[in-house]
């Protein structure tokens, strides 16, 4: 079985099997019998029993009783400890900010969202999630030393060594900025910094609509449009942690220009900045449309959405032109990928099945049917926030991890983060500290 602590080359085989008995207790979704966990792991129960007292004694895992509706007494299985530790999660996206805290069971204890420009640069948009996490943990009379880990999820493709993002195309100013290390240094603390598709697929394929599946794509549809890739039951980030990018797989080579710079790409034809175009171009042509009843000077993928949804034909139209083209890029994806389940997420998939009908019929045309018959399409179970749910599964990761191995909750880095709200104009690339990089 995989799993998603992977050894380093200096790991001793009983603390490796501590990391992945730790996570299939964790990912198992219900508790685990001792039983099973000496089956799953191929141990003796006695080599189980050793793990397990040492765990229990460090107050990682406890034994409570199952939560199955089965008749007679319970049995008693095991869970993760979720008052062994605190983590917090930020989803910085194009146009919002989102920051929970939660428990070590990745159970959310604390929330808000609030408006947020991710093309204000890294200086002022690092400043706001500081302030908002202390926002947030303020509400529990806590402070950020109280945190084990914070796990960051931004809409650029992330550089995994680095903790960087390299030219993001909706993310202009960040090229290179040391991200990870800034924020490292300033909350001293672990970060898991990761892109908004890789953290929203890690949130459904732990608690939404593509759980436990060995292979799984998720679709994020927003202001842009990426790809989060769970093959074999890890997170598949590429060379340098940049695949999935599938928002600038070219779709007209002739086609409108693109934020990354190119022509025709599937962001440029489908994402939500597209959407809101089609659709104000739509009003100014002065064909009767729903849309022309908006107060607003700029409509929003959720007018165009309540519009459709009201019959309006024009902006019915719209939504089902970007669903034929994201099909086609998925069509793509299933053939190569093969995955088991397709999840459109991202606030442009809340429209549903006005979105997500044209792109499973153009699947079943251009798929081959050996992929296609044994895929399943579905919109997130978790809605807007599979992604920050996914930032938030990382950030326990990171934490309970750490914990096993008895490590300070953060070494300070020899990097030279840049500081907040100051200059960063130079393209100087600053490693920070080492993190997990797998799941």
């Amino acid at each position: 079985m995989h799993l998603f602590y992977l050894p380093a080359a200096s790991q001793n085989v009983k603390n490796f099997n501590k990391h992945a008995l730790v996570d299939l207790i964790r990912f198992a979704g219900r508790g685990v019998a001792r039983t099973d966990i000496a089956q799953e792991l191929g141990l003796t129960r006695a080599s189980v029993t050793i793990i397990i007292n040492n765990l229990i004694e460090s107050g990682i895992i406890l034994e409570t009783e199952s939560r199955s509706t089965r008749s007679g007494r319970p049995p008693v299985v095991l869970d993760i400890n979720p008052k062994s530790g605190l983590a917090a999660a930020i989803d910085m996206g194009s146009t919002h900010l989102s920051v929970a805290l939660g428990d070590f069971s990745a159970h959310i204890l604390e929330e808000m969202e609030q408006p947020f420009r991710i093309a204000d640069g890294p200086d002022r948009c690092l400043e706001e999630g500081h302030q908002a996490l202390k926002s947030v943990l303020e509400k529990r009379g806590l402070q950020i030393k109280d945190l084990s880990a914070v796990g960051l999820s931004v809409p650029g493709p992330v550089i995994a060594d680095t903790g960087t993002v390299m030219a993001p195309p909706i993310m202009p100013g960040w090229d290179r900025f040391p991200i990870r290390a800034t924020l490292e240094n300033l909350w001293e603390l672990p970060v898991a910094l990761n892109n908004d598709a890789n953290f929203g697929a890690l949130g459904e394929w732990v608690y939404g609509a593509g759980r436990a599946e060995r292979n799984l794509a998720f679709i994020k549809v927003g202001s842009g449009i990426g790809a989060g890739l769970i093959i074999n039951r890890q997170i598949f980030g590429g060379t340098t942690g940049s695949a999935g990018e599938i928002g600038h797989l070219t779709i007209d080579e002739n086609g409108p220009l693109c934020s990354c710079g190119n022509r025709g790409c599937l962001e440029a034809f489908a994402g939500g900045h597209a959407i809101e175009l089609q659709a104000q171009k739509l009003v100014e042509s002065g064909k009767r449309t729903l849309l022309t009843e908006s107060n607003v000077t700029k409509i929003t993928v959720r007018e165009v959405a309540e519009a459709a949804r009201r019959g309006d034909l024009a902006a019915q139209e719209i939504l089902h032109r970007s669903g034929t083209f994201i099909g086609i890029a998925v069509a793509g994806l299933i053939n190569l990928v093969n995955p088991s389940v397709v999840i459109i997420g991202g606030g442009v998939a809340e429209v549903g099945e006005l979105l997500t009908a044209p792109i499973r019929k153009v699947v079943r045309e251009r798929s081959l049917r050996a992929a296609e018959h044994a895929v399943k399409i579905t919109t997130a179970m978790l809605g807007r926030r599979s992604t920050l749910i996914g930032a938030m599964v990382q950030a326990t990761n990171v934490a309970i991890h750490n914990m096993i191995e008895r490590k300070p909750a953060w070494t300070k880095s020899h990097a030279k983060p840049k500081q907040l709200m100051g200059n960063h104009n130079n393209k100087e690339v600053v490693i920070s500290t080492e993190e997990t990089k797998t799941l």
